[in-house]
């Protein structure tokens, strides 16, 4: 059957083939058209390759790496991580803090943050150097979340951020903490956080003996160690503490003379801080900007000019720039040893002003005297595109005070709301007192003091006590003391202030109890004390002391000055401000002691007649002393300039007229400049 089935299989295909022509056509049927062949398409030219020249330059890289790129290549990881941490590096110091966030939240992307220690070190450096150091505390979190140690450069970093963000609720626990664990990773032993640890104790925490303790118990220990604790002991006050670990330091740089220096500056001793920069200049130790600083704050307050001159010699012979921080500190110390004219040269020298320079010379002017010129300078200021601020104010407001400016004085103090949204502080409305109590109008100012924003302090009452004095307005002065006394009881400023008011009304009973009152609460007058400068060397004098080497020839030299200001000028002692229960003669004889009386002899006996005579004194000068160096002025026909704590005293034998014609002015009578005390 199936060998049937194969040949009907045949026959049929057998029959189909037989019926078809070639290539299967059937018989009868048209012959079928061949296929047309398919063309090939042309080939194209060869791509013409473009010279090296007109090549398209290659896109630039971007900063940050794409998310999971160190995922491309076996060790590519390691090269993603040094390359973010070298971006983070660049940030460093900068105030926006918005590229490292960038950065940060593409480490979080791609995974390489949790996996590396080094990562989270370059970001908290990179944020403890920014705007934002309080945004490197949770970093750490993340860190030992992530189960990773910290490196020897983390926890600086971190400490630096927790001492830049005292603010931050917790900060002190924060550092305390960070610390333990510095303990028991065993890290204290590296000489970057020791460092580190001591400026945090030091510092934030306040706590100097855990400092100290610290430093002795450390190996590992630097000159920036030792820079550190004195540092913050002179920010402390503790000026003994900074000078014993300065002198125990093995080696001293730069920085070390620095704090030094500058920490006898703001503890107000300022013949020790030049004593220093002349240790410095003999050991051969180049000074810096902050040294030179430092340095004419001193002599600004010593009244030093000739020291002072030195170190502008210095710059100018080392080509020294003087930066705007220099150039302020020079107008600063020319303005308060008499040269203001000097300083007015190096302000307009200077490129750069900002406006701690506009105010040092705005107040420089006024202190001497030149209201108007520093009114001027104020408006020029404006002019130039600089905002004025508080400070600026109180300067011009000052400016307003020793000229008498009363109208020009309210639209100052009017114009720092309305026109610069500058709120008043105390500082103005202690200026704006004084300013309208000189002038006579003690009810306006008893009226401002009542209605300030804010409780009145010492120097307003002091201020508007001033002006009662100047007036002889003894029921207002005793409505001041009530209210000076209760914030200040130890000191004798206020008790001095009244008993000459009494005094100069009359009423010597009354000054009489004000000695008793006084010696009864055990408050002491602070002395006076005068300096001045001769060739180089600043000669201190304090009243009543007879301690000078030339003390002999000092008062036979006053016994001279008293006989010829008596006999050529009639002078008369002035025994109104004399609180003390003896006798008149005594009380000339006490006169005569006073501290800037004896500078003068002084200075009489040991310069030539054409120099002038420089005096600094602590306190303000008082009625005598202000009369007695006119005349002195005028008899020897020396250039007499005084300086107290407010304001300048100048005279010259020539000009003797115009100071008689000025005091009547109230160009020379003590005008408070409330914000020098507070600055």
């Amino acid at each position: 059957c199936l060998d049937g089935v194969s040949v009907v299989k045949k026959v049929t295909l057998g029959a189909f083939a037989s019926e078809e022509g070639p290539r299967g056509r059937r018989r009868g049927q048209p012959p079928v058209r061949p296929r047309a062949r398919r063309r090939r398409r042309p080939r194209e030219p060869p791509r013409r390759v473009r010279p090296p020249a007109q090549r398209r330059p290659p896109r630039p890289r971007p900063q940050v790496p794409p998310a999971g790129a160190h995922r491309r290549r076996p060790g590519d990881e390691m090269v993603a991580v040094r390359r973010y941490a070298e971006l983070l590096s660049r940030c460093r110091g900068g105030a926006d803090a918005r590229p490292i966030a960038r950065i940060q939240a593409a480490l979080v992307t791609s995974g390489l943050l949790r996996r590396s220690a080094e990562l989270h070190d370059a970001l908290i450096r990179a944020l403890a150097s920014s705007g934002r150091p309080q945004a490197a505390l949770p970093l750490y979190a993340h860190l030992l979340r992530a189960g990773l140690l910290p490196t020897p450069h983390t926890l600086p970093s971190l400490l630096k951020s927790l001492a830049l963000s005292p603010a931050v609720p917790g900060a002190r626990r924060l550092a305390l903490a960070v610390h333990a664990h510095a303990v028991r990773l065993g890290l204290t032993g590296f000489l970057l956080v020791n460092n580190a640890l001591i400026r945090v104790h030091a510092g934030l925490l306040g706590r100097l003996p855990d400092a100290h303790l610290l430093l002795r118990a450390s190996a590992a220990v630097d000159a920036s160690t030792f820079n550190t604790l004195i540092t913050a002991h002179a920010r402390a006050g503790r000026v003994a503490d900074a000078r014993s670990l300065f002198d125990e330091m093995p080696e001293r740089n730069v920085v070390s003379w620095s704090a030094m220096v500058n920490g006898y500056v703001q503890a107000g001793d300022v013949r020790e801080a030049l004593g220093v920069f002349s240790q410095m200049q003999a050991q051969g130790v180049r000074p810096d900007d902050t040294v030179l600083v430092g340095v004419l704050a001193a002599c600004a307050q010593l009244g030093a000019l000739e020291q002072g001159k030195w170190v502008h010699g210095y710059l100018k012979a080392n080509n020294i720039r003087i930066t705007v921080f220099l150039g302020t500190a020079l107008v600063d110390m020319y303005a308060k040893c008499g040269e203001v004219q000097l300083g007015m040269e190096v302000f307009e020298g200077m490129k750069d002003k900002n406006v701690l320079a506009w105010t040092t010379m705005i107040k420089g002017l006024a202190m001497h005297g030149r209201g108007a010129d520093s009114l001027t300078l104020f408006s020029q200021m404006e002019s130039s595109g600089v905002k004025p601020d508080d400070i600026a104010f109180i300067g011009a407001l000052c400016a307003c005070t020793h000229t008498g400016l009363v109208d020009k004085g309210r639209e100052l103090f009017n114009s720092m709301v309305s026109n610069y949204g500058i709120k008043p502080k105390i500082e103005h409305y202690g200026c704006m007192v004084d300013l309208l109590a000189r002038n006579g109008l003690l009810s306006e100012a008893r009226d401002m003091v009542e209605k300030m924003p804010m409780k009145p302090d010492a120097l307003i009452w002091g201020a508007l006590m001033a002006g009662c004095r100047f007036h002889k307005n003894v029921e207002l002065a005793e409505y001041a003391i009530k209210h000076w006394i209760e914030l200040e009881p130890d000191k004798s400023g206020a008790y001095v202030l009244l008993g000459n008011i009494y005094s100069a009304s009359g009423r010597h009973a009354s000054a009489r109890e004000i000695r008793d009152l006084m010696r009864e609460k055990g408050v002491e007058k602070t002395p006076g004390c005068s300096n001045v400068e001769i060739k180089g060397v600043i000669h201190q004098f304090i009243v009543g002391d007879l301690s000078h080497p030339r003390i002999k020839d000092i008062l036979t030299k006053w016994y001279e000055i008293d006989s010829r200001i008596r006999l050529e000028e009639g002078y008369v002692p002035d025994k109104k401000e004399v609180l003390l229960d003896i006798e008149e003669e005594e009380m000339e004889g006490a006169l005569s002691r006073h501290s800037e009386k004896l500078a003068i002899a002084f200075a009489l006996i040991s310069t030539n007649d054409n120099i002038p005579i420089r005096i600094v004194k602590n306190l303000r000068v008082c009625q005598d002393c202000h009369h007695v160096t006119k005349l002195i002025s005028k008899v020897y026909g020396r250039e007499i300039v005084v300086r107290d704590r407010t304001r300048f005293h100048f005279g010259t034998w020539s000009q003797y007229r115009a100071w008689a014609v000025d005091h009547k002015k109230n160009l020379f009578h003590d005008t408070s400049v409330m914000h020098e005390s507070r600055r």
